[in-house]
Order: structure tokens, then C-alpha cells, then sequence
């Protein structure tokens, strides 16, 4: 746990450095990052001690005087299965409501932060909130990063959308400790403003108002960013901010989306091609049977400005029926990737508790087998295990996410693949048997040496 919370306040510390903050928000910081952890640090905590106290056991000969005492490693592992077995609900239960609030909390304390000073947190080459702007610089450099180059600025307004913008080719922030206000000097750009008006045929036209200016002033008041609260809370809807009851519902309302937008895009092209009104009028009995094609049919009776007309009317028709798939293609692809995210959550808290118990399964056993406790080689076994465990885990949630595979594949793959191990595992060492038994493999070889070294001595007695 240690290890994981230094990575991070690692992939963090940009968020964290440089804002003047309290250290009780330092604190909720890292006491909101940790339960996010525990999905890692648990089924690996798990594999290790086992292996290792198991391990420490057979090596120190203990389970030779339980076996003497008739104590088998069944029996000697019944007590720690069944603790095991109430760690695995324990698991369940904290993933389904400790780690969701935390993730709540997480997320929008990061939020919240970065409020604190946005004057530090303009970051090239994206947009970023600015108090009433939105402002992108490709460089920034200086002292204190003052300097800005290449600059857009979006300003916000009452109405929707992106009304004026201001491009300039450098700029410089300003600003005071003890000042509210921010200045922002450009020089040499364009102020684009595009102007609202009130009759839809000059709104056709978008007239626009356009300033080329050498220096450009703006003052950005930050007065209403000294008050805000680290508690608020305005995001709880993510995947990983859900309760088993809350993803269940976001995944049907999901899924309804889903078959919503599929039933729209085919009642849409059906439209467009005439299909439904094909044959209201008409009876199909009653129709005779062609004899000919229908471009043949074009071509006899239309003359030519006809048919360019009937041509381009089709090709309008289906470029507009293949637009209007391609736009609905994308929008599944975002929501049944949304919807993999959410199932995977739901999975992931039930996989949580069965592979903590498989785990032990995994470890106890081949402590046992390998005689070995300590930091030493169990460390090293169980590292490795779990890596394999982990990233069997990451590649299949990848493919899921991405519509590869089902996302149930995705969440239990990995615990499906260490079921199998810990059933071998607990069967060998309850034989008193290795990791693997090359008898099979060596014996042959071995009889086989056996006979022929037999056969020299035999024919050296002759001689």
C-alpha cells in the first residue's frame, strides 16, 4: 500500500504542488486515493503472505510434526479458508461501498483543486477554464511561465456557443498576491466578434465584426474562486462512483440508449428510402412481374434533364442514408463503450472477493510445495504470479472495453485462469507431491542408461 500511494501522489503531484494548500486537504487527498487501492494491494498482500508463512512452515519442518501429530494440510488450512472466505465478502462489501464514495470524493476534490489557482493550471496546447474564457497557448515560458505564445481565446457568453474569439500572437499574465484580477496583455492579434441578428435572412448571411489590435487588455476577475469548497460535490455519476444498485441502473438506462439509437437509425434510413411508404397504396397481388430492368425503365420514358434530376435526387438519398449510418456507427461505438465500463464495474466487485479466496488457494499450497519462507525466493514466485494475473486482467478488460470480448469475459478471465491453478496447487501439496513431476519424462531416460551401463559391466565380466 505504501509502494501504490507514493506512485500516486507521483501521477498527482502537479495537482497538488504549487497551490498554497492546507495540509488537511493534503490529507483527504491521499485518504481519498487510498480505497482505490485496495483492488490491487489486497489480492496481492494475500498471494504473498501465504506463500510466504506456508513456506516458512515447510521449511522449518512444522508441517512434518503436524503430519506426525495426524494434523493434515488440509486441516491445518480449514481455519484460515473459512477466515478467507469472510475476507472474500469483506472485499465484496468495501468495493460496493467504500471504494465507490471515495471515487466520488476523489474526483471532485481534483476538481475542486484545480479552482484553487487557474492561473497555474493553463497547460499548452489545450483549452483550459479561465474565470469568463477559455484560452489555449501552444508555449508558455518565463521565470514563472508568464509568458504566453500563440493564444486563442474563447469568451463566454449568456447564449450557446462560441461567439467572440481573440487570437493573438503573444501574450503576458499579470498578477498580484494581494489582487483579485488577473491582466492578460496580448499583442499584435484579431478580435472576432459574430453579430446577433434578429432577422433569420441576415442571420443566413453570418455577419461577423472583425478588430486587428497591437495590444489588447483584459482584466479576469478570479474574486469568486477565494471561496471554494473542497467538499462540494458535483460528480457522482462515473462507473467507478456506483454501488452494485446504482451500476444495475445506469446499465439499463445504457442499454435503453443503445437499442434506442439502433430502432432511430433504421426507422430514419427505412424513411429516407420511402420503404414504409412503398407499398401503402398499392397491392403487391396486383402488380405484374418486371421484364425489365429499372434504369432501363429511366432511360425509355425521361429525357435527360430528368434523369440527371432523378440521379442526383438518388445519390443525395444515399449519401444521406450512408451519413446518417456512419453518425449513428460512432455514437454506438462511444455508448456500448460506456456501457463495457459499467458492466466491467459491476463484475469487478464479485470478481474482487472470489479471487482474493483463489489467491489463497494459489499461495498457501505452493509455500507448502516449494519449502521456502522468508523475502526471498516466495517474494519473488508471488510477484510474478500476481503480474500475470494482473496483466491477463488489463488486456482483457482492453479487448472488452473495446467490444472484443463480453465484458463478463473481461472482469472474470483472469480468476477463471487462477480457478484451475489453485485446484492443481492444493492437490499436489495435499499428496505430499512437487510442482510439476518429471518422473514420467526422466524415468524412461534414466532406465534407459541404467540398461546400457548394465550391459558393458556384463560384457567386461566376459572379457
Amino acid at each position: 500500500m505504501f509502494i501504490l500511494l507514493l506512485q500516486t501522489i507521483w501521477l498527482f503531484i502537479s495537482e497538488l504542488a504549487g497551490k498554497d494548500l492546507d495540509f488537511s486537504v493534503i490529507i483527504k487527498f491521499l485518504t481519498y486515493a487510498t480505497p482505490r487501492l485496495i483492488p490491487m494491494v489486497l489480492p496481492l498482500t494475500i498471494l504473498l503472505t501465504s506463500i510466504m508463512i506456508f513456506g516458512n512452515f515447510a521449511e522449518n519442518y512444522e508441517f512434518a510434526a503436524m503430519k506426525s501429530s495426524g494434523i493434515s494440510l488440509q486441516r491445518a488450512m480449514r481455519t484460515l479458508s473459512v477466515f478467507m472466505f469472510f475476507v472474500g465478502i469483506g472485499a465484496f462489501l468495501f468495493s460496493n461501498t467504500v471504494i465507490p464514495n471515495s471515487e466520488r470524493k476523489f474526483v471532485n476534490l481534483r476538481k475542486n483543486i484545480v479552482k484553487v489557482k487557474p492561473a497555474m493550471v493553463i497547460t499548452a496546447n489545450q483549452f483550459n477554464d479561465l474565470g469568463d474564457i477559455n484560452i489555449r497557448v501552444a508555449e508558455k515560458f518565463g521565470d514563472n511561465d508568464q509568458f504566453l505564445r500563440d493564444v486563442i481565446i474563447h469568451k463566454k457568453e449568456a447564449r450557446a456557443g462560441n461567439f467572440t474569439v481573440i487570437k493573438a500572437t503573444d501574450g503576458e499574465l499579470q498578477g498580484s498576491i494581494d489582487s483579485d484580477l488577473i491582466t492578460l496583455s496580448l499583442n499584435d492579434g484579431y478580435h472576432y466578434t459574430e453579430v446577433q441578428q434578429k432577422s433569420p435572412k441576415r442571420r443566413k448571411k453570418l455577419p461577423f465584426a472583425k478588430t486587428h489590435f497591437k495590444q489588447y487588455i483584459l482584466n479576469i476577475d478570479l474574486s469568486s474562486l477565494d471561496n471554494v469548497d473542497m467538499d462540494a460535490q458535483q460528480y457522482s455519476k462515473g462507473y467507478n462512483m456506483l454501488n452494485v444498485s446504482g451500476l444495475r441502473e445506469q446499465i439499463d438506462t445504457l442499454s435503453i440508449q443503445v437499442n434506442d439509437e439502433i430502432k432511430s437509425t433504421e426507422d430514419d434510413v427505412n424513411r429516407r428510402n420511402g420503404f414504409v411508404e412503398l407499398n401503402r397504396n398499392l397491392k403487391i397481388d396486383t402488380l405484374q412481374t418486371a421484364t425489365s430492368d429499372t434504369l432501363d425503365l429511366i432511360n425509355d420514358r425521361f429525357n435527360i434533364r430528368q434523369k440527371s434530376q432523378i440521379y442526383n435526387l438518388a445519390f443525395s438519398n444515399v449519401d444521406g442514408v450512408i451519413r446518417r449510418i456512419q453518425g449513428s456507427k460512432r455514437t454506438l461505438e462511444v455508448r456500448k463503450r460506456h456501457l463495457n465500463k459499467y458492466e466491467m464495474s459491476l463484475h469487478d466487485k464479485y470478481a474482487l472477493g472470489i479471487a482474493c479466496v483463489l489467491l489463497f488457494f494459489v499461495g498457501a499450497p505452493l509455500g507448502a510445495i516449494i519449502r521456502k519462507g522468508g523475502l526471498g525466493l516466495p517474494i519473488v514466485i508471488g510477484v510474478v504470479l500476481f503480474l500475470a494475473y494482473h496483466f491477463i486482467g488489463i488486456f482483457a478488460k482492453n479487448g472488452a472495453e473495446e467490444g472484443g470480448v463480453p465484458p463478463f469475459v473481461g472482469s472474470w478471465l483472469s480468476t477463471f485462469i487462477i480457478f484451475p491453478l489453485s485446484i492443481f496447487l492444493t492437490y499436489r501439496a495435499t499428496r505430499d507431491r512437487g510442482f510439476v513431476s518429471f518422473d514420467i519424462l526422466i524415468q524412461p531416460i534414466r532406465d534407459f542408461f541404467e540398461k546400457r551401463s548394465n550391459k558393458t559391466k556384463k560384457k567386461e565380466d566376459k572379457k
